[in-house]
């Protein structure tokens, strides 16, 4: 069972909420350069598709903070500006329509520089998510222990931007070691009312990264840690929303369709890994309780598919749709997802 989430603020990035009691959002982040203009655009498409809340992209300098301006104004997602290194690119992203900015306290280290753009943030009604990673600690904390370094640089500054009456703030510790990462944000969490952004950085591949963060982002949630969250991958952009969404259906956080599939053995008569995808893809922005069943055969699949809404099970040449755990209508493969497309169009 979930237990109570952590009490938090509210925040709003455009007119997404963030913390308070706004439900918890999934983010991602492109990974093509921010100057392809068309080649974001169609990311962002692809993820609002399939769910995602947030997008991120990255401002590494004049030309991606001008190009950011114009992805901005063909998406209708609230975009967040990922700045390292330079507050005159902050100050450039703001300016080109950022409704959230992340700074790195690791490597924007002249805190003097936070007075002004706290000034901007205000006036733009902008939030800030101070985003510390375990990879890129400020000097002075190396020898630190880390968990502690961790929760010292993201606090400092945090309390820094509040000194200047910045209050629209979000805190992110992110570190590559699931375990270290849960214990930074638990910490964390026990001091401070800020809404708090949770992932593990560095995951990894699509296999090893989807077990590191579920694992690291789903300890959190069950304790009622975290408030907005990202799935980070070495892979396409869309698992990291699909994943994300799932940890969240998986922990009762979020409704959404519930694909589930045989693990296959040598009765199976279709590819059931290749229409399951299919179906997780086109039910992705489903946002009611669904239960689908895709199975392999019909000597055992029929009975397996009892407890679902709607169900395949596959034979050589003909396939059973099932609806409500009864079989609704017997098809030729060639008319399956044709078929089955039409059923949970009507349903949903």
């Amino acid at each position: 069972m979930v237990m109570n989430r952590r009490v938090s603020r509210k925040v709003y990035v455009g007119d997404i909420a963030i913390g308070g009691d706004a439900p918890i959002t999934v983010q991602s982040m492109l990974n093509v350069k921010t100057t392809d203009i068309d080649g974001c655009v169609a990311q962002i498409n692809r993820l609002e598709s399939v769910g995602c809340d947030l997008i991120r992209l990255a401002v590494p300098d004049e030309a991606s903070a001008e190009a950011f301006g114009e992805i901005s104004k063909r998406v209708g997602l609230p975009l967040i500006a990922d700045v390292h290194y330079s507050y005159k690119l902050a100050h450039a992203a703001l300016k080109n329509g950022a409704k959230k900015l992340r700074m790195n306290p690791g490597n924007m280290t002249d805190f003097g520089e936070i007075e002004e753009l706290s000034k901007r943030l205000i006036d733009l009604g902008v939030p800030v998510r101070v985003g510390v990673n375990g990879g890129s600690l400020a000097p002075k904390y190396r020898g630190m222990n880390e968990v502690d370094a961790l929760v010292e640089s993201a606090l400092e500054c945090a309390d820094v931007f509040e000194k200047y009456g910045m209050r629209n703030i979000v805190v992110a510790i992110k570190h590559s070691d699931p375990l270290v990462n849960a214990a930074a944000n638990r910490k964390l969490a026990a001091v401070c009312d800020y809404p708090l952004h949770i992932g593990v950085t560095e995951a990894g591949t699509l296999r090893s990264g989807l077990v590191k963060s579920a694992i690291g982002i789903g300890m959190l949630l069950n304790e009622g840690i975290g408030d907005t969250i990202r799935v980070s991958l070495s892979a396409d952009v869309v698992e990291e929303a699909l994943a994300g969404k799932k940890i969240l259906q998986t922990l009762g956080l979020r409704e959404g369709a519930d694909v589930v599939a045989c693990p296959t053995c040598a009765r199976t008569q279709i590819d059931v890994s290749r229409l399951a995808n299919e179906i997780e893809i086109k039910t992705a922005n489903i946002n009611k309780p669904l239960k689908i069943s895709v199975l392999g055969c019909p000597l055992n699949g029929i009975g397996e598919g009892r407890d679902s809404d709607l169900g395949i099970a596959g034979g050589e040449t003909r396939s059973v749709i099932l609806k409500d755990g009864e079989i609704f209508e017997t098809v030729s493969n060639e008319q399956l997802m044709q078929k089955f497309e039409a059923l949970l169009a009507e349903i949903i």
